[in-house]
C-alpha cells in the first residue's frame, strides 16, 4: 500500500478588510472618478467628430437634402422627353446677413436631363460690403443626389459692395436617374454670413 502526502501552501493576501473603510471609500471614488473622466472625455471626441461626420454622410447619401458643393460634369446625358419634373425654389437670408435674396422665378418645368439655368437676384441693403455663403438643400431628401448643378454661386463666398444688386445664375439639370415616383423637388438656399477671408 503506497501513501502519499500532499503539501498545499496557502498564500496569505492582504485583505481589504485591512484597510480603514475611510480607505477603501476613497479607493472607490478615486476609481469612479477616472472612470468618469473616460466618460467625460470620450463624448467630447465623439460630439467634436459628429458634426463632419454627419456632413461627410449627407452628402454623399443625399440625407437630409444635402447637395454636392462643386460642379457636376455633363457626360452622355440624355433627357428623359417621356416626362416631366417641376423644381420650386424657395430662399431664405439668415439674422446677421443684410441682404434681400429671392429666385427671379418661382418654379420651372423641365425633362429630367434638361439644362436650365435660373437667376437669383441678392441686394445688399446695408451701407458696408457684406458677404455671405450660400447652402442649399433640397427635398424630397431622395432627389438630392439627382440634382445635379454646373454653375452655381453657392460654390463660392459672395460679397455685395453697399446697396450693390447682383444677379446669380444656377446652371442645373434633374438626372434622368430620377426615381419615376418623383415629380416635384424643391431647391432651397439658405445665405448666412460669411467673413472676410
Amino acid at each position: 500500500m503506497v501513501c502519499s502526502f500532499h503539501v498545499y501552501t496557502m498564500e496569505i493576501k492582504a485583505n481589504d478588510n485591512d484597510t480603514s473603510p475611510d480607505q477603501q471609500r476613497k479607493l472607490a471614488n478615486k476609481k469612479l472618478g477616472f472612470k468618469l473622466l473616460w466618460i467625460v472625455a470620450g463624448s467630447i471626441a465623439f460630439s467634436i467628430a459628429l458634426v463632419p461626420l454627419y456632413n461627410v454622410l449627407c452628402t454623399l447619401t443625399g440625407l437630409n437634402g444635402k447637395t454636392k458643393t462643386t460642379a457636376s460634369e455633363i457626360s452622355n446625358t440624355k433627357v428623359d422627353e417621356s416626362r416631366w419634373v417641376t423644381v420650386q425654389f424657395t430662399s431664405n437670408v439668415m439674422p446677421g446677413l443684410g441682404w434681400n435674396f429671392h429666385p427671379k422665378q418661382s418654379s420651372i418645368r423641365l425633362h429630367p436631363g434638361q439644362i436650365q439655368t435660373v437667376l437669383f437676384e441678392a441686394k445688399n441693403i446695408t451701407s458696408q460690403v457684406v458677404a455671405g455663403q450660400a447652402v442649399p438643400s433640397v427635398s424630397p431628401g431622395v432627389a438630392s443626389i439627382y440634382f445635379k448643378k454646373i454653375e452655381c454661386f453657392c460654390f463660392v463666398r459672395q460679397e455685395l459692395q453697399p446697396g450693390e444688386t447682383k444677379l446669380m445664375p444656377l446652371r442645373f439639370f434633374v438626372s434622368p436617374d430620377l426615381p419615376s415616383d418623383v415629380s416635384e423637388m424643391t431647391l432651397s438656399y439658405a445665405f448666412f454670413s460669411a467673413d472676410k477671408q
